[in-house]
């Protein structure tokens, strides 16, 4: 109890003792974890020019362009292509908002009857636009698709943006022009001449190996020239791959397993009951290779150019139920038996009208037969054709739904086998020249006439029983442990001394940036960028990777931060800069001549000449691109010459022969114009990316995660 009343004595002075000791965990925890008090909130993917994109808008846009995409694209390709719309929306808002302009009412509709011009919904009896159509089908989509409705509306927004877009490059382009004085230096800079003589003591008369360059001399070369050498911060790793692939035994038992199939299995003296048919022996083969195959029967002809090559010959040779195998084609191994022969043509020409249906393959929302209404209206349409054929074309351009042969009467020229789908093939090559008939395909039904076909040939039903070659388990299991004793030993040793000992190829890949997906030689693999830039992950870490059929062990070998290029990485583009800087100070040092021939004599060269040079396209005939010798001849006056040059080849002695002024125009309006259509070009390849340099991005992507 004594104990008690010391503590409720005391009760205020402990809870001041209990207040500070959270406060001091709060802040320990906030020192800890600096990017709680000087980075923006994790749901901030990027803030440009001050807008916010969250992390939710953002993801959401990603989900709905992968959805467009379809699986083709990768998860970080699509996450780029909607980065780079934010940014592009973001960037040119600031600049609507500077100047206050948007798209009203009436621009809208220009817009959106400019687009759908040629939409035939929104066209009336004479083929033009009718608004009327257009407002009666947002109505009614606002009334029955709440999801159809919701993409239109983003449709709007798309063709307002870009019409606010061209508003903007188009106020940008009122404001440029092509002065008459600008339009005379223009002429000027095609027009005047200057023929010269010149001695080019070229760079590459002096051996590389007589230039010393210091990493000093680099790191001086990158500073003065930093803009040049910005880098974004990057990583260096290394890898070795672990692939699971068949061994030599794992193909024998397959083989083995396939012979089963080859030669039949019966009941033998152990009673064992699991009998199998000899694949040549067998009558239902469509049945026995769906049973035992992992590719399923395929009941098509082909021709021996269709069959692969390796074995193209033997196969086409065999008669009807002979059996070929095993053999080894495209990841498998497999056995083909010849199911059936028969004579038909390589290729046909056919005309068709198509009548879709609702629920066909690739019917326009504007469909409203039935199935069996289409039926009646194919078999209307033989009808009429049978009695005359000449009807066709006229019926081609009335009903059929195919675009593609519309334009051509309905016509599909000369084409091998199997090219369509297998009901309209079949007709085509198993009739003969005039038929005509109705044939059902998942587009519709189709009305077509045989207009010609190549003689016949031999064709071959081929029944394959095929087995991927893969590896067994314990084979998979055998490489996960040498791959797991590899990253075991890698983390505690030499990295490249162990890939050596394994025979293991050691792949270096340099610059990873943060926001890669795709590692050379292993594909999209985000996760080892990801732990390349996770804090933590120290030079020389190793870590384990699941790739498809596989792994990959990877070692992080260097960190290279945001900034200037170290002279290491900046060596190789940065030496012959700085070798040739050397080069033509050593020239410049020995030079004492001071006219051409005396400096040609002692340089053991000779003088050379080029005519008529212009200050537009500033080369010099057998020397190449030289800018600043050509400014140079410029700024002389006819019959003097020049100092020591130092150009992009060599340096240079030049002396001015013969100046030849522009021809003095009337008017210089023609050049002018030419001036301002040059600016209008500038505007549309080089606005957008001048505003993105100069925008305010702080790019959040990788500190989200969204990638």
């Amino acid at each position: 109890m004594a104990v008690l009343n010391k503590i409720r004595q005391r009760s205020l002075f402990l809870i001041l003792i209990i207040a500070m000791a959270l406060f001091s965990f709060v802040l320990a925890d906030l020192f800890k974890n600096s990017d709680a008090l000087a980075s923006k909130s994790q749901n901030i993917v990027a803030t440009i020019n001050g807008i916010d994109i969250t992390r939710e808008d953002f993801m959401q846009k990603v989900e709905a362009a992968q959805r467009q995409a379809g699986p083709n694209a990768t998860n970080t390709q699509v996450m780029n292509m909607v980065w780079e719309q934010e940014v592009r929306k973001a960037v040119m808002q600031t600049q609507y908002d500077k100047l206050g302009i948007s798209v009203e009412k009436d621009q809208m509709r220009d817009l959106l009857k400019t687009s759908l011009a040629t939409s035939p919904e929104f066209l009336n009896e004479a083929g033009l636009f009718d608004e009327n159509k257009l407002n009666e089908y947002i109505a009614n989509l606002k009334e029955t698709s709440k999801q159809g409705y919701a993409s239109w509306i983003n449709y709007e927004k798309s063709v307002a943006a870009n019409g606010l877009q061209q508003n903007y490059f188009n106020l940008v382009k009122a404001g440029l022009t092509g002065t008459l004085a600008e339009g005379e230096l223009e002429h000027k800079l095609e027009g005047n001449k200057v023929d010269i003589k010149f001695v080019q003591v070229a760079y590459a008369t002096i051996n590389d190996s007589l230039i010393e360059v210091s990493k000093s001399d680099i790191s001086n070369y990158i500073n003065k020239n930093k803009k040049a050498y910005q880098v974004d911060a990057s990583r260096d790793i290394r890898f070795v791959k672990f692939d699971e692939v068949a061994s030599v035994e794992d193909e024998s038992a397959i083989k083995a397993d396939l012979n089963v199939y080859l030669n039949g299995r019966f009941v033998d003296e152990t009673g064992r009951k699991d009998t199998i048919v000899a694949f040549s022996k067998v009558k239902d083969n469509e049945d026995y290779i769906n049973i035992h195959s992992d590719i399923k029967f395929d009941n098509r002809f082909v021709f021996k150019s269709s069959l692969p090559k390796a074995v193209a010959d033997t196969i086409y040779s065999l008669s009807e139920g002979d059996v070929y195998g095993p053999y080894k084609d495209n990841g498998y191994f497999k056995i083909s038996k010849v199911v059936a022969v028969k004579q038909i043509p390589d290729s046909v020409k056919v005309r068709h009208i198509l009548i879709p249906f609702v629920g066909s393959q690739s019917a326009a929302p504007e469909v409203t037969q039935t199935e069996a209404e289409a039926k009646v209206t194919a078999d209307s349409l033989l009808a009429v054709i049978k009695s005359n054929r000449s009807k066709f074309p006229e019926l081609v351009k009335e009903f059929s739904s195919d675009k593609g042969s519309v334009e051509k009467e309905g016509r599909y020229d000369w084409h091998p086998y199997n090219t369509m789908v297998p009901e309209f093939n079949d007709f085509e090559f198993e009739g003969k020249t005039g038929d005509l008939g109705v044939v059902k395909t998942v587009f519709g039904f189709h009305i077509i006439e045989i207009e010609g076909q190549t003689d016949k040939v031999k064709a071959i039903q081929v029944g394959t029983i095929a087995r991927k070659i893969e590896p067994s388990e314990t084979t998979t299991a055998k490489v996960f442990r040498d791959a797991s004793n590899f990253e075991i030993k890698a983390d505690e040793g030499d990295f490249e001394a162990l890939a050596k000992e394994g025979k293991q190829t050691v792949r270096p890949v340099n610059g990873i940036k943060i926001l890669d997906e795709s590692i050379p030689g292993v594909g999209n693999q985000r996760p080892i960028v990801r732990w390349a830039f996770k804090e933590g992950t120290e030079i020389g870490a190793v870590k384990r990777f699941n790739i498809p059929n596989g792994y990959v062990i990877a070692q992080l070998v260097a960190k290279h931060e945001e900034g200037l290029m170290s002279v290491e990485d900046a060596t190789a583009k940065v030496l012959p800069l700085v070798r040739k800087e050397k080069k033509a100070k050593m020239i410049r040092d020995r030079v004492s001549a001071k006219t051409l021939e005396d400096l040609a004599a002692a340089e053991n060269t000779t003088v050379r000449s080029a005519s008529a040079i212009n200050m537009k396209s500033p080369t010099i005939s057998g020397a190449g691109r030289e800018p600043l010798v050509v400014g140079t001849a410029f700024g002389l006056k006819e019959g003097e010459t020049s100092k020591l040059i130092d150009g992009e080849n060599g340096v240079y002695m030049i002396q001015v022969t013969k100046v030849t002024p522009a021809v003095e125009l009337d008017s210089y309006q023609a050049a002018a114009n030419r001036v301002e259509q040059q600016k209008m070009n500038v505007v549309n390849s080089k606005l957008y990316n001048a505003l993105k340099e100069a925008a305010e991005i702080e790019d959040n992507r990788a500190e989200t995660q969204v990638q």
